[in-house]
């Protein structure tokens, strides 16, 4: 096994810790329970895995760390510091769904019925 970078193995660390805690889904919205899978996830995050090409393993590490520093990510999202109110400014990111549909219709936001929290935060936040 070749030897990794601290990127790699931190990228490595987190994933294996979301599969930990039952956090880690695939890309369909499972839950992975098998730890070949997370081990196997893992290492194409990280851009460790011998299955890609070394401009292929970049590219999946550049684009995990930049998931990572968005906080899009399972650990950020189930500790609450993740999303679209995030993204907004963080002025949304206390208020709950009801409350934003309120400022929403307190500005006569068009569509506010059909959105979601992060949707209805954005909006909020950006007018």
């Amino acid at each position: 096994m070749a030897k990794q970078s601290r990127p790699q193995k931190k990228t490595i660390e987190r994933v294996m810790h979301e599969f930990k805690h039952g956090e880690l889904e695939r890309r369909g919205g499972r839950k992975v329970k098998s730890p070949k899978q997370a081990i196997a996830i893992a290492l194409s995050e990280a851009g460790a895995s011998r299955r890609q090409s070394p401009a292929e393993k970049r590219h999946r590490l550049q684009s995990t760390k930049t998931r990572e520093a968005r906080g899009e990510t399972a650990k950020p999202r189930k500790e609450g510091r993740g999303g679209a109110a995030r993204r907004a400014g963080g002025r949304a990111a206390e208020k709950t769904k009801a409350q934003l549909y309120e400022e929403a219709k307190r500005r006569d936001i068009p569509g506010r019925s059909k959105m979601s929290k992060g949707e209805l935060a954005k909006a909020v936040g950006a007018r």
